[in-house]
């Protein structure tokens, strides 16, 4: 079996499954585990991924306005791959490659492969997605045995959490900095579980453009700056270039120094496996203790 790969968390799904060989090409961004760096990229962005936040939104929104990919295939290296599975998405044009980004291409292939486009808007959603690519590459055992682990770590966070004393922290999750955004689909969900109150994403839904005045007035007692595909490092060089507005000091995530860098890049952007990781290391800093998992290491990023 050839799989093609096009965005990293389904890449994740295919190796934690055991089907790294058969991955014959996958996208730019493509990095975990390590080893399939070697593998051939059929996508690029059209967008500078190493310009300025405020830069990359320009960039891409001048795209979309033409009614233009943000990413162009490699048509004839897909060709030559010959592949008969194809993973895609068609949740966030943004984050990676579509099905309409594989039009042009798929009409010369002499035989049409089967095109798996995952669409996980929750925790359960990214789970029924390990499901999906099992059965369609006959590692469904494996698969379930996949998701019971994950579930049942999750499951042992949500009850470690439900266990606490005290309320639950006010929790703003910044998944873009300039301008700002907020994270959605299985972030507030992954907040929840982990012991905090999202004070703005919503779960289940698309991420959203605030104000300042909106993370302000919702008064958080904790901030994590996750922006989309940036690591650790990174989240916090960017939030460190920020002009913070005058009332930022005075939050209560600022003055107890409760602001923290993630990697969403691995861990909360990407709908894969690693979600699991996400929850671990969010209670982590939230409070709850015996996170068995994951890199909990933190910056602080105020």
């Amino acid at each position: 079996m050839r799989i093609v790969s096009l965005l990293p968390s389904a890449t994740e799904i295919a190796c934690v499954l055991g089907l790294e060989e058969s991955l014959v090409g996958i996208s730019h961004e493509c990095d975990y585990p390590p080893s399939v760096k070697t593998k051939p990229a059929l996508i690029r962005p059209r967008v500078d991924p190493t310009a300025a936040p405020e830069e990359i939104d320009r960039q891409v929104r001048e795209l979309i306005a033409r009614g233009e990919s943000i990413y162009s295939v490699d048509a004839d290296l897909l060709l030559e791959l010959d592949p008969d599975i194809i993973l895609t998405q068609d949740l966030c044009h943004v984050c990676a490659a579509s099905p309409d980004d594989l039009a042009t291409a798929l009409v010369r292939a002499p035989r049409m492969p089967q095109v798996l486009s995952l669409n996980p808007h929750t925790l359960a959603d990214v789970w029924n997605d390990v499901y999906t690519v099992g059965r369609a590459t006959g590692r469904e055992q494996c698969a379930g045995d996949v998701v019971k682990e994950l579930e049942e770590r999750v499951a042992r966070v949500a009850s470690r959490t439900r266990q606490q004393n005290g309320g639950r922290p006010r929790v703003v999750c910044l998944e873009w900095l300039s301008p700002l955004y907020v994270g959605g689909h299985w972030v507030p969900e992954m907040v929840e579980i982990a012991g905090g109150r999202d004070v703005l994403g919503r779960a289940g839904e698309p991420s959203f453009r605030v104000s300042w005045e909106q993370v302000i007035a919702a008064q958080p007692d904790v901030v994590f700056v996750m922006p989309c595909g940036y690591n650790r490092e990174k989240a916090a060089d960017e939030f460190g270039r920020l002009p913070l507005p005058n009332d930022w000091a005075n939050l209560p995530a600022a003055r107890e120094g409760r602001v923290f860098s993630l990697d969403a890049n691995s861990h909360f952007s990407r709908p894969g496996p690693r979600l699991a990781d996400g929850v671990e290391i969010l209670a982590h800093f939230l409070g709850a203790t015996g996170t068995s998992s994951g890199d909990c290491r933190g910056a602080s990023a105020a």
